[in-house]
């Protein structure tokens, strides 16, 4: 079993690394924040008025969600509820379509399932029919991400259809759509139709709110009360609370981000055609950059310089790659800079 990779702690600099929200969170949140009473931070935290919110914010009715801890705490929840060993003896199976997020494999294997990787196809097009093959009577999990990470590339609604369809009956499909704001698209309004899939959302990196860890799982009410027994009892504490109220209760400030995110990408797909590098298209808040033979050194020249970048060519298919976060468009001009510096000095 392999330990979760997780990256240096570098606040420093420029976190362009881990694909938060470069800008912060909203004025209003840390106003919410600011306006804690000492008993509201005594006692435990009241939820039915922020999981109406959330539920009106997601289109769905309050017992279609379940509140978490960052999603991570919800992709944990759907791996003890679901790849546990059965009674019938057999190892469960969760299958990972890669390159991935770690913790899907490291939460499976926690609870001692097995992990059957699908490697991706060229260019990160969804493996659909190598998923369908790797299904089998003890697949319980198939994780998705969509779009994905590291690639940021979307993977088609019929697709996810087409798994949740085929499936063993008592499998979940869990699709993790932490970038759907920036991708502007979501399965949820076909979750009537498709009641073993469960929705992830995060409210961290759009809504800028990761140091504060609040997720969402969304689903068929009946699974949900399923994965509601393994979410730990007052998860969210009251800091949480107030800013994720606060938070969704802002959309000027999220369409504005949503925005600059729109215009960094362009910046930096520019940069990229004038550098000669291999990238991908993202829907996402963040773009993966091939740069053969220089990942590393790229990304240790750029934090001499302040500015943190992801090296990804330990993921599958990511070889050589880089992940740059595009966020606020003066943070990406800075990153640009420093690829351009870098890259034209070797040459």
């Amino acid at each position: 079993m392999n330990d979760y990779d997780q990256p240096p702690e570098l606040y420093d600099g420029l976190r362009l690394h881990q694909n938060e929200n470069t800008g912060g969170c909203s004025p209003r949140v840390l106003e919410a924040l600011a306006a804690l009473r000492p008993d509201q931070i005594a006692f435990y935290p009241p939820y039915s008025s922020v999981i109406d919110s959330c539920a009106r914010h997601l289109g769905v009715s309050a017992d279609s969600l379940v509140l978490t801890n960052g999603l991570d705490e919800g992709i944990l929840a759907v791996a003890i509820d679901r790849l546990r060993s059965s009674a019938g003896g057999f190892v469960p199976e969760a299958i990972i379509p890669e390159p991935a997020f770690e913790i899907f494999g490291f939460d499976a294997e926690v609870v001692g399932a097995r992990v059957v990787r699908v490697m991706p196809q060229p260019d990160f097009v969804f493996a659909l029919d190598d998923v369908l093959a790797a299904i089998t009577p003890r697949t319980r999990v198939v994780f998705i991400t969509n779009p994905n990470n590291p690639t940021g590339v979307a993977v088609a609604e019929t697709a996810i259809q087409r798994v949740a369809r085929e499936v063993p009956s008592d499998a979940v499909v869990f699709l993790d759509e932490t970038y759907a704001e920036f991708a502007e698209h979501t399965f949820i309004p076909d979750l009537g139709r498709f009641p073993n899939v469960v929705v992830g959302r995060s409210f961290s990196k759009s809504y800028g709110l990761a140091g504060l860890r609040a997720g969402a799982l969304v689903g068929h009410p009946d699974l949900i009360a399923t994965l509601r027994r393994a979410v730990p009892v007052y998860s969210l504490n009251a800091a949480s609370v107030a800013a994720l109220q606060a938070a969704i209760g802002d959309q000027e400030y999220l369409r504005n981000y949503l925005s600059q995110v729109k215009e960094s990408k362009a910046l930096l797909y520019a940069a990229c055609d004038h550098l000669g590098l291999k990238y991908w298209r993202s829907a996402a808040n963040f773009v993966l950059v091939r740069t053969p033979g220089r990942a590393a050194d790229l990304v240790a020249a750029a934090a001499e310089r302040g500015i943190y970048l992801r090296d990804r060519s330990n993921e599958p298919g990511c070889s050589g790659c880089i992940r740059v976060t595009t966020g606020v468009v003066e943070h990406t001009r800075r990153a640009i800079a420093v690829l351009d510096e870098v890259l034209c000095a070797a040459r």
